[in-house]
């Protein structure tokens, strides 16, 4: 429910993406409630009189002894309120019959009304018996009155309606409290400074606010100015602050625990990372997994099917000679102990609890289709950067020359690349700061040609810059000579082939170190991996960087095979590709994965990532670990095998039961069953359906258990393929020939350089896709059209480089 400004009514701030705490209240349990309460006030008098009076001769009002038609009436007015109170299943029964397409209520109306009709039939029966002065037979006709089985269907049924809202009610407390987390009011700054307490839902994009120590974010924001922990638990599962400084991004809802924030409002109302979360939470219960569909058509064939039986088993008694009473029974018999709603609850509940259980561990599904299709999967591919690796670059090595510590050698580096934009120069600064160290502010600082920079430092003029750069400065042969023996001495071409990125330093005109600069690999990656593999399925490593960067990465994270220089529109021609081994998902988090995420049979997108990759995936990761992909497939599979479960479970019961109320065993063994123990049956399977569903809630994601399989020979065999011309596309994808053009580029010194440049280069028209190559020192652009040498210039100008050729 929205107000006029489109936020969510309720307060906090329109936070709920569409719903209110209203909308959320779980109304259905409580309706049922109060409706099993009241069928129960009428339903156990009724069962005392028709069954522990008549049966065990229970006392009763003298007014009714030896009144017959008294006490029928009784019954007959007892009933008729329970079937009022649960009037709900006639209107559902009646007019879904009356549409073509009978459901479980059409079973429970049709049980309930036939044993109140037959019963009123021998109502009348007892009152020509009285009427021709025969008492005994009308007293004898109480036991033939079925009114308290037409109540206990009805009330039976119930409780297992109020068991299924129960489990969905579960859900919604989870959605309940992330939204209860979102504050009513926040702090608004002026641009004098001036502070005013506000609703939330008053902030608008672009407005400053603060939050103080303990208190919740009010909305999506970056930090302006402080510091502090920040829990995120309500949307990562991770129980540990985060330590949060200027230029970070906060969440609604998270709560900043030591340090005062100044933030800037970037996302509110619906758009907010929390309404997010809650209204994927609430879609993905609300939609229907393949699995649950194929139940739905095994229903639909269900119910008619029943009717037929039922039907026969009435005629195959009356012709056997079994009498009216006994053939109506069985009939009804089969009809109640059928109702499908253990196949009805079957996959629903099991969805609902798993979304949930997804929820509170960071894990969002989009729908139930691709939860679903993660516990099929048996391929996994994933992103290098920002989803293996950290996606930024760190200082690896210093390696400082005779006479410099390493400290004074990042001192130096850090003091000269401080004003610097390149990442690699920002890697360095961190580095220094890390370490407390003081960086100083080169003067006269000046950005190089070449990708290389200057500065004084202390009156003395440093300089910095890449292998390629510096061996540009060295034209005496001399010094040449003393270049090569620094890289020897140093292993700078093992650096490189360890995929790490060297940056040399002089200092007062002279070497004075180097400093190797690498995307390091995750903490959590190596084991992720291990773990996926546990779990059997392939795992490829998919990146658009040189080979010699991938395979070293690719060896440390321990993937089964690797495809490297892979455009992006390549990217997606090798989930293609490998889609005919088996059901593939992508894990990443650049707009360069969006369309690999699309064409996978499920994308996991790194909740830290591109706005663009999270709308084309399937499953948000919001704590940005690979080791969250491990638990998506987990729970997936949990939720599989629980369906599973409740679906054997639910035929075995009408395997077991339909024979059982339709009279077969009587002839062999005396063993029958009455509508009304029917009835109860019928409820305890949807309670041990609801039960094991709930038992989700206790599912280890952390641990494989049962999900845990070996990679089998045959799978492994089935799967292997080293993905040569990983980038081309199929045969039936291939058009025209392609035009290419190569160029080279001076400056590129690192991945980061040959993003700017592929990234400046796609923006031209007739470019269909750019890669470039800092090694190489060229970018080859595929053309779909005429691109004038000039535009490519200026383009590659652009991005801070220059074209030599």
């Amino acid at each position: 429910k929205t107000g006029g400004d489109g936020l969510a009514a309720g307060g906090s701030g329109g936070t709920s993406g569409g719903l209110s705490m209203e909308d959320l209240e779980d109304r259905d349990s409580k309706k049922l409630l109060r409706r099993l309460l009241l069928s129960l006030c009428f339903l156990l008098p009724l069962m005392y009189i028709g069954m522990g009076h008549s049966m065990w001769g229970f006392p009763i009002p003298g007014f009714f002894h030896k009144n017959p038609l008294g006490i029928a009436l009784l019954e007959m007015l007892l009933a008729l309120v329970v079937m009022y109170l649960n009037r709900a299943f006639f209107d559902s029964g009646i007019r879904s019959a009356w549409h073509g397409a009978p459901n479980m209520d059409t079973l429970v109306a049709l049980g309930s009304g036939v044993s109140f009709l037959y019963s009123v039939f021998v109502l009348f029966g007892m009152t020509g018996s009285l009427s021709q002065g025969d008492a005994k037979a009308a007293q004898a006709a109480l036991h033939g009155l079925y009114f308290e089985s037409a109540a206990m269907i009805l009330t039976l049924i119930t409780v297992g309606k109020m068991l299924e809202a129960y489990s969905k009610g579960r859900t919604t407390d989870a959605l309940k409290g992330l939204l209860s987390l979102a504050p009513q009011k926040a702090w608004r700054r002026g641009p004098d400074g001036s502070e005013e307490r506000i609703l939330a839902s008053e902030l608008s994009v672009g407005d400053e606010f603060v939050v103080k120590p303990g208190e919740s974010i009010p909305v999506d924001g970056v930090i302006l100015e402080g510091e502090s922990a920040v829990n995120e638990a309500a949307l990562t599962g991770e129980s540990i602050p985060v330590e949060k400084t200027a230029g970070d991004k906060v969440f609604l809802g998270t709560i900043s625990t030591t340090g005062f924030l100044a933030c800037r409002a970037t996302r509110v109302g619906e758009d907010t990372t929390l309404s997010g979360i809650i209204r994927l939470v609430s879609e993905a219960s609300a939609s229907k997994a393949p699995i649950a569909k194929l139940a739905d058509k095994v229903a639909g064939v269900f119910v008619p099917a029943v009717l037929v039986i039922a039907w026969a088993v009435a005629m195959f008694w009356l012709l056997t000679g079994a009498g009216t009473e006994v053939s109506l029974v069985r009939a009804i018999s089969v009809l109640v102990i059928s109702c499908p709603c253990a196949l009805g609850l079957a996959t629903p509940v099991a969805i609902m609890v798993g979304n949930g259980v997804g929820a509170k561990n960071g894990i969002l599904y989009k729908n139930a289709e691709s939860l679903e299709a993660a516990g099929r999967a048996e391929i996994i591919v994933l992103d290098k950067t920002g989803t293996i690796t950290k996606g930024t670059p760190h200082v690896t090595d210093i390696l400082p020359e005779e006479g410099f510590s390493p400290k004074e050698l990042l001192v130096i580096a850090a003091s000269l690349e401080k004003k610097s934009e390149h990442p690699l120069a920002k890697a360095v600064v961190q580095a220094a700061e890390e370490q407390g160290l003081p960086v100083a502010d080169a003067e006269k600082f000046t950005v190089l040609s070449g990708s290389g920079v200057r500065g004084l430092i202390a009156g003395h003029m440093a300089i910095a810059g890449n292998g390629g750069f510096i061996h540009g400065l060295m034209e005496d042969e001399e010094d040449r000579k003393l270049l090569q023996e620094f890289e020897d001495r140093h292993q700078i071409p093992e650096l490189r082939k360890q995929g790490k990125t060297p940056l040399y330093f002089l200092y007062a005109g002279k070497m004075i170190g180097t400093i190797a600069v690498a995307d390091e690999i995750r903490e959590d990656s190596r084991e992720a991996v291990s773990e996926l593999k546990d779990l059997g399925l392939h795992v490829v490593m998919l990146t658009g960087d040189n080979e010699q960067t991938a395979q070293k990465i690719a060896e440390d994270a321990g993937v089964d095979e690797v495809a490297a220089g892979v455009l992006p529109d390549g990217k997606e021609a090798v989930i293609r590709k490998l889609q005919e081994s088996g059901k593939v998902i992508m894990v990443g988090d650049g707009i360069n994965d969006a369309p690999a995420l699309t064409r996978a049979d499920v994308g996991f997108a790194i909740g830290a990532g591109t706005d663009v990759a999270i709308d084309a995936a399937d499953v948000v990761l919001m704590k940005s670990s690979l080791q969250d992909a491990v638990r998506a497939i987990r729970l997936s599979r949990g939720v599989l095998l629980n369906i599973k479960e409740n679906l054997f479970w639910a035929f075995i019961y009408n395997i077991i039961g339909i024979p059982l109320a339709a009279g077969i065993y009587y002839p062999i063994w005396g063993v029958s069953l009455s509508p009304m123990f029917g009835a109860a049956a019928m409820s305890l399977s949807s309670f041990c359906v609801c039960m094991n569903a709930l038992r989700l809630n206790g599912i280890d994601l952390n641990h494989s258990g049962m999900f845990q399989k070996e990679n089998s020979k045959e799978a492994a065999e089935k799967r292997e393929r080293k993905l040569l011309d990983a980038a081309v596309p199929n045969e039936e994808s291939k058009g025209e020939p392609e035009m290419t053009k190569e160029v080279k580029v001076e400056g590129m010194m690192c991945a980061m350089c040959e993003k700017h440049v592929k990234e400046s280069l796609e923006k031209l028209e007739g470019v269909e896709s750019a890669a470039a190559s800092h090694e190489k020192g060229t970018a080859t652009l595929v053309l779909s059209g005429e691109v004038s040498d000039e535009a490519i210039a200026k383009a590659v100008e652009d991005a801070g480089y220059k074209v030599a050729a």
